[in-house]
């Protein structure tokens, strides 16, 4: 799914309060946006806000004590200069920080090439904290899967599998025996970084878990406040299957570990068979710790297989 674009005004109005930030130049620039080719080079959206630095362009430029003091600390000619320059950057937006006041020639700069530029009495180290992780978040790559995401035991779990097979359900189940929902039916899921995938639930489905032929029921309303999270780290995939798909797809005991792509990210997975009399939740809660075994290097398979070989060289 692609990000929505961010412009100006909407950075503008998201941190009016928390900033306490003025628009103080480029009014008529409002939409203006970031770059769209450097939002897809950037590594994440940390990287499209910075202090001022003419050799990053495209980006949030950040005007605190020192930037301010290098522009204007000079002769009149190389403080033109320096200023000019920053058009060469094209920025989305200037934000002046530290309580600055912003020289009458930044200020016609700004005007002329149409680039908004924001004025807070805030630490230009604060500001940077608050755009980049906005803006991470914003940037980030991301996708929405069906299931039932889940916090069991502590781990972030997606629940996925064919239809009918009572996912919901189990996951009534799993948080009547004291486990956490996170989402129902569609997950929000959003790349933070190169390894970790977190998991969130869309606005519109907060707290509710559909059970067919109940209907809707608002968890945090029935079993209280600590059985929903608001969000969680994917880090294991239970999927669902019946008898003929797990005997004509999967391997009982899988060599190697299983696991899915899910934005770029492979996320350890297990397989589980659903037929009459299994409890699932039981099984679901051991593939839980299990994996919680094989987060922390203990390998219980492979423990198993240097086992059997000692005990297949002392026969010899």
């Amino acid at each position: 799914m692609k990000p929505t674009a961010i412009s100006a005004d909407v950075l503008f109005e998201e941190f009016r309060s928390r900033l306490h930030w003025e628009w103080v130049a480029g009014l008529g620039a409002s939409e203006r946006r970031f770059d769209e080719v450097a939002v897809r080079a950037a590594r994440s959206g940390a990287d499209l806000v910075g202090y001022l630095n003419y050799i990053h362009p495209y980006r949030v430029q950040i005007l605190g004590e020192r930037e301010i003091a290098y522009i204007t600390n000079a002769t009149p000619e190389d403080c033109a200069r320096r200023i000019a320059r920053i058009v060469t950057l094209e920025p989305p937006m200037l934000v002046l920080a530290d309580a600055q006041t912003a020289p009458p020639a930044l200020l016609s700069m700004c005007e002329r090439a149409q680039i908004p530029m924001f004025a807070t009495q805030e630490s230009s180290a604060f500001v940077i904290d608050v755009l980049r992780a906005y803006l991470s978040k914003h940037f980030a790559d991301r996708e929405s899967m069906h299931g039932v995401f889940m916090d069991i035991l502590g781990l972030g779990v997606m629940i996925t599998g064919e239809s009918g097979l009572g996912k919901s359900e189990l996951g009534l189940e799993l948080i009547s025996r004291g486990n956490g929902l996170v989402a129902d039916d569609a997950v929000d899921l959003y790349r933070i970084n190169q390894t970790t995938i977190e998991g969130r639930c869309p606005e519109l489905l907060q707290n509710l878990l559909e059970v067919r032929g109940i209907g809707l029921l608002d968890i945090r309303g029935i079993f209280g406040e600590t059985a929903v999270r608001r969000k969680m780290r994917l880090k294991l995939i239970v999927h669902l299957v019946r008898r003929e798909t797990m005997e004509r797809e999967y391997e009982r005991i899988p060599y190697e570990p299983l696991t899915q792509d899910v934005i770029g990210v492979p996320v350890r997975k297990v397989v589980i068979q659903v037929v009459a009399g299994r409890n699932i939740a039981v099984l679901v809660e051991a593939a839980v710790r299990n994996t919680i075994l094989q987060l922390r290097g203990i390998d219980t398979y492979q423990e198993f297989v240097e086992r059997h070989r000692k005990a297949m060289a002392q026969d010899d």
